[in-house]
Formats: structure tokens, C-alpha cells, sequence
């Protein structure tokens, strides 16, 4: 059966997808542009054509599922709901015990970015609009008096380093942590930076 014709965007985005898989099942290092060009059926010339370095293509992979979960973290931060259901939802789906992105895809790119540039600015760019998005859904919560925090700028990173490591310890070392205590770590977490008891997350009806 003939391929379907795809605009130069759609074909991108279909060699993203299909190159997050393979650094999904195959590691950023064993991943070739073979590998993805095999996954579509295409050729090597066409993946090299679109992005002309394996450097290339793996660094836009990244920066794409970067963008896939952004969206849904500001999909989460909008519902018209209080500040405390948006950010408890949001941070429940980070969370490595949540719905959010393969942990395994982002612990290869932590690893990976260490030597490749490119690949530690989508990271860092991630890692940094998260942030800015929970310290603002934060700061509004205080402002209208749902919960208190001196600093929701720390606050922010203080969870997001517990969320991240939490994820290391889950998906590389299976059964080092039941998920059911981890869940119960993070909420312990939020509701301390909060001001809160545990049982608050939820009660609460502002």
C-alpha cells in the first residue's frame, strides 16, 4: 500500500514520535537513524534530510515530548477550580506514580545531556517552565487565601526535586519504593509547603 503524502510538518513530527519510541526502547545511545527510519518505513537519506545529525533528531525529539507535557501541565493549571485542586492534580500527574511521560525517556535524557549540549538546553528549559508554572499556581492559591507559602519560587523546586528523584528510584530500581508510600511522600511534601495537613489536600473547599 502507497504511503500517504505528508506535509513537511507532518512528517516531522511523525520522525519525533516514532524517535521517542526507539529512545524509549533502545536508549538514547544504541538509537540509529536506521532505527527510526525502519520504525516509518523510509529511508535514512529522508531522517537525515529533516534533521542531518543524530545529535539533531534527538535534541527535537526531547524538546517535542517537552512540549506534549507542558501542554498538559497548563491544560491541568486552567480548569476553573481552586489553586489547591489545580496544583494537587498537577502534581499528582508528575508525579512518577501518576499519567505524565515515560520516566525512562527523560532519566536516558538527563544522563545523555551531561555531554550534549543541545540536549541539556531542553532540559533545562523544561525543567524551568515547570517550575514557573507551579510557583505561579501557587502564589495565586496565597493570594486568595486557599493555603500560605513564603516562597512558592523554592517551593517549586523543593518538589520538583523530590518528584524527579522519587522517579529514578521507581523506574530504575523496581520495588525500591512501593508506589503507594511514594504517593504518599509527595502528598506528605505538598501539604507541608502548603501549610497543611495531609487530609487538606482533599477537604478543602475553597
Amino acid at each position: 500500500m502507497a504511503r500517504v503524502r505528508l506535509s513537511v510538518a507532518e512528517r516531522r513530527e511523525e520522525m519525533l514520535r516514532a524517535a521517542i519510541g526507539q529512545i524509549e526502547a533502545r536508549g538514547v545511545a544504541a538509537v540509529r537513524i536506521a532505527d527510526v527510519a525502519a520504525a516509518l518505513g523510509v529511508s535514512n537519506a529522508l531522517v537525515l534530510y529533516h534533521f542531518s545529525t543524530k545529535e539533531k533528531l534527538v535534541a527535537a525529539a526531547f524538546a517535542h515530548a517537552a512540549e506534549d507535557d507542558l501542554a498538559r501541565l497548563r491544560a491541568l493549571l486552567d480548569r476553573r477550580t481552586s489553586a489547591l485542586r489545580r496544583l494537587r492534580a498537577a502534581v499528582r500527574w508528575y508525579a512518577p506514580t501518576g499519567q505524565a511521560k515515560g520516566w525512562r525517556l527523560w532519566i536516558e535524557g538527563w544522563a545523555v545531556s551531561l555531554r550534549e549540549p543541545a540536549l541539556r538546553a531542553v532540559a533545562r528549559d523544561l525543567d524551568q517552565r515547570w517550575k514557573a508554572a507551579i510557583a505561579e499556581v501557587i502564589a495565586e492559591g496565597v493570594a486568595g487565601g486557599e493555603f500560605t507559602c513564603p516562597d512558592p519560587a523554592s517551593t517549586a523546586l523543593r518538589l520538583t526535586a523530590l518528584l524527579d528523584g522519587l522517579a529514578v528510584q521507581l523506574t530504575s530500581y523496581p520495588g525500591a519504593v512501593a508506589r503507594a508510600r511514594a504517593q504518599e511522600w509527595v502528598d506528605d511534601a505538598l501539604a507541608r509547603e502548603l501549610g497543611l495537613r495531609p487530609d487538606e489536600l482533599t477537604t478543602r473547599r475553597r
